[in-house]
């Protein structure tokens, strides 16, 4: 068989697609949860949560660039 090297195998596909998802969601679920015990409000808790998931996926954007970069050799 003749194997592509551009054709990336499905578990490490899966894999970095779950770091990228991790970089996403924990910072976002712990920045939820820590304004919601420091300030006691779940509506400025929700916000806080929702700025800080949005950074994260400005983050894993980045990142998930340098992963999934495909070798042009």
């Amino acid at each position: 068989m003749d194997k592509n090297p551009n054709i990336r195998p499905t578990k490490g596909i899966f894999l970095k697609g779950s770091i990228i998802g991790v970089i996403i969601t924990i910072p976002s679920l712990v920045a939820f949860f820590v304004s919601w015990i420091v300030l006691e409000d779940k509506i400025t808790a929700l916000i806080v949560g929702v700025v800080v998931h949005f950074i994260g996926m400005g983050f894993s954007f980045k990142i998930s660039k340098k992963l999934f970069r495909i070798k042009t050799e």
